[in-house]
Parts: structure tokens; sequence; C-alpha cells
């Protein structure tokens, strides 16, 4: 027993990782359909249900004994791995710090088995009747480790859920052949039919990553390079999904994800990443997957020709789509790679022709789609709201990041505290000259409306009073089931800035109602913005996320030229409030032009 605890200590760090040993062990199974259910995050129940071959009533019994399901027979079988599980020792591990309750039955057999076994101490075993395959229950994990219990405890359930899915996503991305199906407290979040690949990752991550996949497909003597890459234009500054899989078995390697971005390099802004799904086929002797007992760390023997290899397949896919304006890949000579030693023929490297296209122009559509952002409408500023969205829209005229600063910014003068601009001089590029206490003030417009929103936002948040438009006809958008339930947790944070929404199943969100400043035509981007911000903001307190989202709210929008009239409610919306001299990242709403400068720029 003290063994199989110190075991446990390597194979369960937590709910997370008893799920990936428990699915991958019925993957290996033969399992065409595995169901995974958890409750409070894992720390309540894991339950794994699975179709695969069962197990007889010795076996079941015997399973939870140190290496009894271990699939090597000999030292070197470890360096020719085919299956996920291969040291026999999760099942005893998870039993040793968890109540665990085994239900199983092969085809063959009339009637199936129950093994109930409570901190490696065997309980009972019987026959039952049940569905072919096998079924576990691991209940009250860690309940004879005080310490470790403690920890688990104080993890948020939010927490426990996100790595829960993540490991559940990761074996799912593996095999697209088998049905997985995910329950969180016995509600879906995801229900995943056998597909091709590309199927497979876009019912993980989502239908909005389907049109940026570009398909990577290379083979060399070394390594089979499949999946798919993002188009550079999707790449994004946080939130992407990047995966690596070698012969079936997810791995982290930040020496690989160098090689993909450096084929990215000059095509994405910098800062940003793009997503990638990339399945590397090597032979087993070529690889080590031994080094940890979680097996997301490999070693490559081959590892500098298979970073090479890589980062081409990915140039390639890219050069495909025209990312790579001025080069086409003549791809009818082979990419060879000869292999090291052996009889086979040697053949030189030949590397892929290019061309220059004489007729290349970087305006052409072609090379350059511009990502069309949100708009917004500013029907309202200080004046009563007339029609909201349906109004006359605008958006953002500084594109420049917003990194959210704490609200430190307000302590600096409000040059709006006081009523006394006069005169108004609309000029081009979004700005507004206009003088203030008898100096010229220079007004930027987008800043100006980003700190007037935000200020509304956190008004709205003190009062517990939204503005929302209400749908005449109710908007559905289609997300991940993660997106889903991760909206729905943070239900009560988004009605607080007026959207009113419920969920039609585990795909799909109806809106009824939007905050009043937000359209129907910018719902779907703004939705994924604030996914976003929640999964990147879910260890800070309540308070300070919904001031982040309120940044993130405010600060949205493309540029788009304002009438007079829409200029001149955003400056009476200034006059009437204190705290609009700055963004609330710290950025300048209004510039002056003292008369010292003045007299310089007249020196002459």
């Amino acid at each position: 027993m003290v063994a199989n605890q110190i075991a446990a200590g390597e194979v369960v760090l937590g709910p997370a990782s008893v799920v990936k040993e428990m699915v991958e062990n019925s993957v290996d199974a033969g399992a065409e359909s595995v169901i995974v259910n958890f409750r409070d995050g894992g720390r309540e129940l894991l339950q794994i249900i699975d179709d695969g071959e069962g197990m007889s009533p010795v076996d079941a019994r015997l399973a939870f004994d140190k290496h009894a399901t271990s699939k090597i027979t000999s030292a070197e079988d470890i360096y020719r791995l085919h299956t996920f599980g291969f040291r026999g020792e999760a099942l005893a591990s998870i039993a040793a710090v968890a109540r665990v309750e085994l239900s199983t039955r092969r085809e063959e057999d009339e009637l199936g088995t129950e093994v109930v076994i409570e901190g490696s101490r065997f309980i009972e075993s019987h026959p039952k009747a049940c569905a072919k395959g096998s079924s576990f229950m691991v209940k009250n994990l860690f309940y004879n480790l005080p310490a470790r219990r403690r920890a688990l405890e104080a993890k948020s359930s939010s927490a426990l859920s996100r790595a829960l899915t993540d490991e559940f996503q990761r074996v799912a991305l593996c095999h697209p052949e088998v049905a997985f199906s995910l329950y969180s407290n016995d509600s879906p979040l995801y229900n995943l039919p056998a597909s091709n690949l590309k199927q497979r990752i876009v019912g993980v991550v989502g239908k909005r990553f389907a049109k940026d996949l570009l398909e990577v497909n290379t083979t060399t003597t070394i390594v089979k390079v499949e999946g798919f890459v993002g188009a550079p234009d999707g790449a994004v500054q946080k939130g992407a999904k990047q995966f690596l899989f070698v012969n079936g078995r997810y791995f982290r390697s930040p020496y690989l994800g160098k090689a993909i971005m450096q084929a990215y390099e000059k095509l994405i802004p910098a800062g940003s990443q793009p997503s990638w799904f990339l399945y590397l086929t090597v032979d087993t002797e070529e690889v080590d997957v031994n080094i940890s007992p979680q097996k997301t760390e490999i070693h490559f023997l081959r590892g500098a020709e298979i970073w090479q290899i890589i980062n081409a397949a990915v140039r390639e896919a890219l050069a495909k789509r025209g990312a790579v304006p001025m080069m086409d890949f003549d791809t009818s000579q082979e990419f060879y790679i000869p292999p090291v030693g052996g009889g086979e023929r040697q053949r030189e490297l030949v590397e892929p022709r290019s061309t220059l296209h004489t007729d290349y122009n970087p305006f052409s559509p072609r090379y350059s789609t511009p990502r069309v952002g949100s708009t917004a409408s500013i029907a309202d500023f200080e004046m009563p709201y007339e029609g909201g969205a349906e109004s006359e829209e605008f958006g953002r005229l500084d594109t420049s990041t917003m990194e959210f600063i704490e609200r430190g910014v307000e302590e600096q003068p409000a040059l709006f505290q006081d009523k006394g601009y006069k005169g108004m001089l609309p000029m081009s590029g979004g700005y507004v000259a206009t003088t203030l206490r008898g100096e010229l003030a220079i007004v930027n417009l987008a800043r100006a409306r980003e700190a007037i929103l935000y200020k509304r936002y956190l008004q709205m948040l003190s009062s517990d009073s939204s503005v929302s438009q209400t749908l005449l006809f109710p908007e559905r958008v289609v997300l991940s089931s993660d997106d889903v339930a991760l909206t729905g947790e943070h239900f009560d944070d988004l009605s607080r800035f007026g959207f009113e929404f419920t969920a039609v199943d585990e795909n799909t969100l109806e809106f009824t109602a939007l905050p009043a400043d937000v359209s129907v035509g910018e719902l779907s981007d703004i939705l994924y913005d604030i996914i976003d911000r929640l999964r990147d903001d879910v260890e800070l307190s309540t308070t300070e996320r919904r001031e982040r989202m309120a940044a993130m709210l405010a600060g949205r929008g493309e540029a788009k030229e304002l009438s007079e009239g829409e200029q001149a409610a955003i400056l009476e919306a200034m006059e009437g409030g204190e705290g609009y001299s700055f963004t609330a990242d710290g950025r300048a709403v209004v510039k002056i032009v003292g008369r010292e400068e003045l007299r310089t720029m007249f020196a002459r």
C-alpha cells in the first residue's frame, strides 16, 4: 500500500491525471465510445465508461495490483511502445488514494463483475449484470491523504474542471475514430462522434477555427508530419490552440514549437501566436516517452532533423495559402532525407525549386485579407437612447494593443473636470481640435469613447443596473462545448453588462438582449474576446475580473469616420463627468498644445 501511495504521487496529481490515465486505458482496450462524467471538478466523483473488450472476473480483481496491467514483458519493450499505458501503475495508484468501483464484462460472458477497492484494500467482488466494456467510478480522491486533500480543496472547481477538460481534449484529438463525451455534474460539455481529423479538431476547439485551418502533410524517412496549422491572419495575442502529438500521444516541446513559430516569421504581429494541431509518426525505436510518469516529455534521437522537417512542412502549408507571397514551392520534387546507415541507396537532398511572382501586388486580396473588427453604436453618450445598435455605428480609431492597467491613472488631472471647451474643429484621422480654458486641445475620439464606455460600465457594475436592448429576433452563436460551459459559469458577470442568454444545447447560446452599445453584427467577435478574457482571468477576484472585462468591452472597435453630431456628443459627455482624460490602460485622451509650445512653433 505504501508503495502504491508513493507511485500515486507521480501518477495521480489530481482529477485531470486520473481522467488521462483512465481514458487512455479505455482506448488501449479497443473502445469505440468513451464517456467521462465528473462532479465538483472531480473531487467528488470521476466516472469513465467505455465499450472496450472488458475484463474477466479474475482480471478485474488483479487489475488493481501493481504492474498487473503492464503491457511490457522485457526492458527492451520500453523503447518500442505502441500503447498509452505500459507500466501498469495507474489503477493501483488511483485505488491507493480513492474509493474505486469497477463494473466490467467481456462480450462472451453472460454476467459481468463488480469490484470495490478502497485505499488499496479489497472490499468486495461479486457478479453483476452490466454492459460490455468497463465502468470505473473514482470517489473522494485523496480522502486518506489529508495534506493532498486540503491542497485539492483549495483549488477552485472551475480551475479543476478546466485542467480536466484539457486532458480530455488531448486524448480526443489523438483518436478521432473514437466517439467521446464529457459531462460536468451530469450536464453535457462535449459530444464528439467518431469523425475525420478536421471534424474532430473543429468539434473540440470550435467552429470559428475551421476557416483558418491549413493542411500539413509531409512524409520523410525520419518522420511523417500531418495535421493542420492556423492561417497567419488567425493568430491571436492569447488563447491560441497548440497541440503536438507523436505516435498518437500528446507531448509538449518548446523546442519544436520554435520550429513552427519560425515558419511564421514576419507573417504575424510580434507577440501573436498561431494555432497548430500536428501529428508526428516516428519509428518507436527513435523516440523515448519514458522520461516522466505523465509521459508528456519526449526525447527524439534525431531531434535536429525533425525540427528542420517540421519547419519546412509548415512553411509549405503557408506557401500554398499564399501567406508567403513571393515564393512558390515546386512540390513535384521529393523532399527526401536519407537514412543514417543501413543498406538503402543514398540519394542527395533535393531542395524545392522556387519561382518569382513578377505580378505580385502586396495590396491584392489574395495576399492580404484585413481582419474585420467589430463596430459599435454611438447613439447614446449622455443622451437619451435612440435605437442603440440600429443607429450609425463607429469604432475604434486608435489601434494600439491594450493591456489593462489598474485604475490609478484616474489620479492624474482630469482635463474635462470643468466645463470649458469652446468651439470644435473636426480633423481627419478621428481627431477634434478645440480650446480648453484658453489653450488648444486635441481630442482622440476613439480613446474618448473608450474612456466614456469604461466609466459607464463601472457605474453599471457598482449600481447593478445594466442597460440592455431587447432583440426583436433572438441571435444564436455556436461555440465549443467548453466555451458554452465557461460562459454559463460567468452568467452573472455577463448579465451585469446587459447580456441575456440561454444555452440551447451544449454548443449553442441564444441571446435575447445585448448591452445598449453592442450591435448584433459584432456579437460573435465580442463573445470570443470575452471567453478568452474569462479564461485568462480565472485566478482574479470577482471585482478585478469585471473591471478587466469592462476595459475590454470599452476598447473594442474599428476605424470609422464620425459625423459632427457624434463628435459633439462625445465632447458633451466628457464635459459632464470626471475621469475621462485617460483610457483604462493609461493612454491619454487629450493632448494640450500650450502657449510655450505655440511660441516655439512660430519662433521663425
